[in-house]
């Protein structure tokens, strides 16, 4: 189990014991009658000129200086999400019990990407009861830090070898054993893919690989796409497109999270974390249309769209994956804009070869108030992904399907034997929202890792 100090509790939103408190009571509108007639007539006047009625997210003060929140009764990161950056800096305390999902949303609302710019200010802090695991929350809420932190900092400072740096530190710090394959040492190990992607780069491409855990443990494999940047290419994204193309590594730096998460509350499996990382970038050595790449699996893929460029990432590291034979692979990635179409920017579409996988990680998601929804690996439209000169094509000529299309692609690199869940997400909040602030954000994390504390927390 990690060991937070006092400096990294504050920093993640939380006070610490021999702090003074103000008190703060969450009030739904079917209560707010009750606490009126109950409250003083200096206090109901308060209210009053404050045009309170327990409305989510209203903020009132009494007289004594306690703080009463709007709520609507739901336990959701969103409860308590708002507070840390509304109300004013100090340190606050319930009235009552809140839940540990409640507090994680407390600790999730106090995050500030700070690397570039000062914070204008440090967010409220919030006491937990012995009712709450104050351990436990942090993992989780650093967890999702970690995330946010790595996907908001820009391609200058986070290229595919600032990515392993923040790796062998995540490894370093739970003694995990890893293993870095770099460059033309790619093709050595049949991973003509990756190498493909990142070769016009001049910070090479490598594939990330992280073990921990007793080797007896179940084997559970975790991947992300490490694309530090993509320009799309020769097959060149428009300005607009390219813009936030920093968090096109963000399905690796989900995957490096619920790794700390799993390596934090020393889940009982055997982990390993495999990153695929490139920059998809442009110069006379760049990947080509037409190109027919060799990957690890044996397979000969011909480019159809060097803007198709994940999937190519992820299906080397899935055929390296599948050789150990793990109980489970979960992959992220931002990998198609169809899947946003489908699901938007604040879901997480997910693919799974198991109907049951799927429906039990849909239940984590709806009690982590994380949320997923399964797309279908409808196998028919594999026709769309076949070529005259490869096994494969990269990317479908016709748009319809692209995110199935997508994950078919890559089931092509799964064996049929293993559980595999692949999940399509955009890494990145549009809108600022409670406990989900504008920026990089770890979507698909949560749900997961509460199904492997359910299905092997007490193996």
């Amino acid at each position: 189990m990690q060991n937070y100090d006092e400096n990294d509790t504050a920093a993640a939103g939380f006070a610490s014991s021999n702090e003074q408190t103000t008190n703060l009571t969450l009030v739904t509108r079917e209560q707010i009658e009750q606490r009126l007639e109950n409250a003083s007539a200096e206090d109901q006047g308060w209210l009053a000129r404050q045009d309170f009625n327990g409305k989510k997210g209203d903020i009132a003060w009494l007289t004594d200086g306690s703080c009463v929140i709007g709520w609507d009764g739901k336990d959701n990161i969103a409860a308590l999400g708002h507070l840390p950056m509304q109300l004013p800096e100090g340190s606050y305390q319930f009235t009552h019990s809140i839940t540990d999902l409640q507090a994680v949303g407390w600790g999730l609302g106090a995050y500030q990407f700070d690397r570039y710019k000062d914070a204008s200010r440090a967010p409220a802090r919030l006491l937990l009861d012995a009712g709450n695991d104050l351990t436990q929350v942090m993992d989780k809420v650093c967890a999702t830090l970690l995330t946010r932190d790595l996907i908001n900092t820009p391609s200058q400072d986070m290229a595919p070898s600032h990515l392993e740096a923040e790796a062998t530190a995540l490894a370093e710090r739970f003694a995990a054993q890893i293993e870095v394959t770099v460059g033309d040492e790619l093709l050595d190990r049949e991973c003509g893919a990756i190498h493909a992607v990142g070769r016009a780069a001049a910070d090479q491409p490598r594939l990330i690989d992280l073990t921990w855990g007793d080797p007896t443990h179940p084997k559970i494999t975790v991947i992300g796409k490490g694309v530090t940047f993509d320009s799309g290419g020769l097959n060149i994204k428009p300005g607009a497109s390219m813009r936030q193309m920093k968090k096109d590594m963000g399905g690796a730096a989900i995957a490096m999270g619920l790794s700390y998460l799993i390596m934090a509350r020393g889940l009982p499996v055997r982990l390993r974390m495999l990153l695929p990382a490139a920059e998809n970038a442009i110069a006379g050595n760049a990947f080509r249309p037409g190109d027919i790449l060799h990957t690890h699996k044996g397979l000969t893929v011909e480019i159809d769209n060097t803007d198709a460029e994940g999937r190519l990432l992820l299906c080397d590291a899935l055929s390296i994956a599948c050789e150990e034979n793990p109980e489970l692979i979960v992959d992220y990635a931002t990998l198609t804009g169809a899947a946003r179409v489908a699901v938007g920017t604040e879901i997480a579409a997910m693919f799974s070869n198991d109907a049951g996988l799927s429906s039990a990680i849909s239940t984590a998601a709806n009690k982590t108030d994380d949320p997923v929804w399964p797309l279908p690996l409808h196998d028919d439209y594999s026709y769309m992904l076949s070529s005259k000169v490869a096994d494969l094509v990269n990317s479908a000529a016709s748009g319809f399907a692209g995110a199935s299309t997508a994950a078919l692609f890559l089931k092509h690199f799964v064996g049929d034997d293993i559980p595999w869940l692949h999940f399509d997400v955009m890494a990145f909040n549009n809108r600022a929202r409670p406990g989900r602030p504008e920026g990089g954000e770890a979507m698909a994390l949560r749900a997961v890792y509460e199904y492997l504390e359910q299905h092997y927390g007490n193996a």
